[in-house]
């Protein structure tokens, strides 16, 4: 086998590959054999057809395209190890038959994307400093006003309602007297004075009954998520399927005792760890983040292939859709009140596409480097206590099952376990002497 490489820029190398004559007939005969077991020939069975009548009923190119599809599954790996020189491919590789011919050797070309090359630059004791949360008493009052108004107790009326009532609504919006189109609802849940819809319809509320109807416009903002509604007069059409009083309760050690604390001083205490523990969570994330960023500065990168930057920024955008969808929101209304195309929306996160795919192949080199492994019991305790955990519904077990979800814990533990190190070499609270 005859191998010749070409560098083609952009961390893109072309591979053209020869298989001689000799090397390539036991693939035309594998390739014959499976012609034959696709072919229906009468007096012959299946896979035992003889070449010289195969390859009148099928013709000789067929039974050598096949030949060739054989060779270059068989033999694609091969030319990786020996001339990538450990260098990881990127995506699929682009593969294209240039000469087949009956008794002629096999040439085919490929061409394929690598991990860009990285040199790292200092990535120990860069002394990032933490910020330190702290929580007032507003903090926990706060969140114990959040809890009481979970803990409230609800009963219908046929009072009009005032303010701190629980609404069930049936809405339906109208521009122009033309329907909006998703504005039609129906019970939606409104707790009066919170301004959970657009301002001034909790003052359209007051005063309403259980059964009532009431019509009026509001102007929305201009700076609404809704870009189809923002800054436009919206007519709307409401009525009260019911109204709820709500009775928060008493805040005192009986309600605390409730909740499985001895008082309130025990419950005010739980409040308190719990938004520090969230603050300090909050305070590692962005001094992981500052961290990466220094590393990532002080490295150098070979060119980053142009499908690698594709595949992450359309992550990206998949990783965003997801979001606004999970909040309510259209992705389409999205990037109109950006006024944006896709196309734009795209080009503007391609930046940062670039930058976490930096922080990735840092994240690898540094683990490479430093000979950080997962042992593979480790990676199965991991699985069998996820299995634990979710193995009941079948689409997730079939997943956990997968070898392709083993490969992406693996990494996913292999990342987890690279970014702690860097943290205590490098964090200046970490409390550990850094390695040189």
């Amino acid at each position: 086998m005859q191998i010749t490489k070409k560098d083609l820029g952009q961390s893109q190398v072309e591979l053209a590959v020869v298989l001689e004559v000799d090397e390539f007939t036991p693939y035309v005969e594998k390739g014959a054999q499976r012609v034959s077991e696709k072919v229906k020939i009468e007096g012959f069975r299946p896979g035992k057809v003889p070449y010289e009548i195969l390859k009148q009923k099928v013709g000789e190119i067929s039974i050598l395209e096949e030949a060739a599809h054989i060779a270059i599954q068989k033999t694609i790996d091969d030319v990786f190890t020996k001339e990538l020189a450990g260098r990881q491919p990127v995506g699929q590789p682009n593969v294209e038959i240039t000469k087949l011919a009956p008794g002629n050797p096999l040439e085919y070309k490929v061409i394929i994307s690598l991990l860009p090359t990285v040199a790292l630059g200092k990535y120990k004791d860069l002394k990032i400093e933490r910020e330190k949360p702290n929580v007032s008493t507003e903090d926990v009052s706060k969140t114990m006003a959040e809890i009481l108004e979970m803990r409230a107790k609800e009963s219908l009326t046929d009072e009009p309602a005032k303010k701190g009532d629980k609404l069930m609504l049936n809405i339906n919006l109208s521009l122009d007297k033309v329907p909006v189109e998703g504005g039609q609802a129906q019970d939606v849940t409104v707790i009066l004075g919170k301004e959970y819809m657009v301002p001034g319809f909790d003052d359209q509320m007051i005063g309403i009954k259980q059964g009532e109807k009431r019509e009026f416009k509001l102007l929305y903002p201009a700076t609404h998520h809704q870009a189809h509604l923002a800054n436009k007069m919206v007519e709307f059409v409401v009525t009260a399927t019911a109204v709820y009083k709500r009775e928060l309760p008493t805040l005192n050690d009986d309600l605390a005792k409730e909740m499985h604390f001895k008082n309130v001083a025990d419950l005010e205490e739980a409040i308190k760890k719990n938004i520090m523990a969230d603050r300090e969570r909050q305070a590692d994330i962005k001094a992981e983040l500052k961290m990466l960023e220094a590393i990532v500065d002080k490295a150098k990168f070979g060119d980053i292939p142009e499908a690698l930057i594709t595949s992450e920024t359309d992550s990206m955008m998949m990783e965003l859709e997801r979001n606004i969808v999970n909040q309510g929101g259209n992705f389409a209304d999205y990037l109109q009140h950006l006024k944006k195309t896709e196309a734009e929306l795209r080009l503007e996160l391609s930046p940062n596409a670039v930058k976490r795919i930096k922080t990735a192949l840092i994240i690898r080199e540094v683990g490479i480097v430093e000979k950080i492994e997962i042992k593979p019991e480790a990676v199965s305790e991991r699985l069998e206590g996820l299995k634990k955990m979710h193995g009941s519904k079948p689409e997730a077990a079939q997943q956990l099952n997968s070898p392709e979800y083993k490969r992406h814990l693996e990494n996913m533990m292999f990342n987890d376990q690279v970014v702690t190190q860097l943290k205590s070499w490098n964090y200046a609270d970490s409390g550990q002497q850094s390695q040189s």
